[in-house]
C-alpha cells in the first residue's frame, strides 16, 4: 500500500461507507465512519432546509472535527493504514450549497481555524455516480428521513464536490466513475476498484472510467 490515510468521498448514496468498510476489512486498517445518523438536525433539515441548515452544518463540523482529531492523533503500529468514508472538507462543500452568504462566511472562518490541526489524506477518492442512480440507492437503503431528498439537491451537492476538486492543486485525487460497477455484490467489480485505489498516483486530479 502506497498510502497511510485514504478518504473515500461521494454524494449521498454513492456507496462510500460500503467501500470504506470493504477495503478496511481486507487491509486490516483503522476505519473511520461518519456518525451522521446520530445528528438530530438531519431529519429536520430535509423537511425545512432554510431553517435548519446552519445548526446542521455546525453540528456536523463539530462532530467530524472531534472524531478525526481523536482517531488520527492515536498511533497504531499494527495498523498504519487509516481509511475514512469522509473528508472533513465536505463540510465546506455542503455549507456552500446550503447556507446563505453571510452564514457561510462565518462558517468558513470557523472551519479554517479548526482545519489547521488535522492531517489531510494521502489520497482522496471520489466515487462519481449519476443523480438518477444516487436517488435509486437512497430509496433502496430506506432511511426514512432521506426519502424526501430531491434530484435538484443531489445535483447541487455533486456540483459542489466538482467545484472543490477543480480548485485543488496539491492533493492526490482520484475520481472514479462507478455507474457501471456493483462493487458490493460483484467481486470482480470490487477487485477492479481496489486496484484503481491502491495504485500509485502523483499529486493531481486523476479521472478514471473502468
Amino acid at each position: 500500500m502506497h498510502y497511510n490515510y485514504i478518504a473515500i468521498e461521494g454524494t449521498i448514496g454513492a456507496g462510500k461507507t460500503s467501500l470504506a468498510g470493504m477495503l478496511s476489512k481486507e487491509f486490516d486498517s483503522r476505519l473511520i465512519l461518519e456518525q451522521f445518523e446520530d445528528n438530530d438536525f438531519l431529519p429536520k433539515f430535509y423537511k425545512d432546509p432554510s431553517k435548519y441548515a446552519f445548526p446542521l452544518e455546525l453540528s456536523f463540523l463539530a462532530a467530524r472535527f472531534q472524531q478525526l482529531r481523536d482517531e488520527l492523533s492515536a498511533t497504531d503500529l499494527f495498523r498504519p493504514l487509516t481509511i475514512s468514508d469522509y473528508f472533513i472538507n465536505k463540510s465546506l462543500i455542503f455549507a456552500r450549497k446550503t447556507l446563505a452568504d453571510d452564514e457561510y462566511a462565518l462558517y468558513a472562518r470557523l472551519f479554517n481555524i479548526i482545519n489547521l490541526s488535522l492531517p489531510r489524506p494521502d489520497l482522496l477518492v471520489y466515487l462519481y455516480v449519476s443523480v438518477e442512480r444516487l436517488k435509486s440507492n437512497i430509496v433502496k437503503r430506506g432511511r426514512p428521513y432521506e426519502q424526501t431528498i430531491e434530484h435538484e439537491y443531489l445535483d447541487k451537492i455533486q456540483g459542489g464536490y466538482f467545484d472543490y476538486i477543480r480548485q485543488q492543486t496539491d492533493m492526490r485525487i482520484v475520481i472514479v466513475d462507478t455507474n457501471n460497477l456493483d462493487f458490493v455484490t460483484e467481486p470482480a467489480h470490487y477487485a477492479l476498484l481496489k486496484e484503481i485505489i491502491t495504485a500509485q498516483y502523483p499529486v493531481g486530479i486523476h479521472t478514471i472510467t473502468p
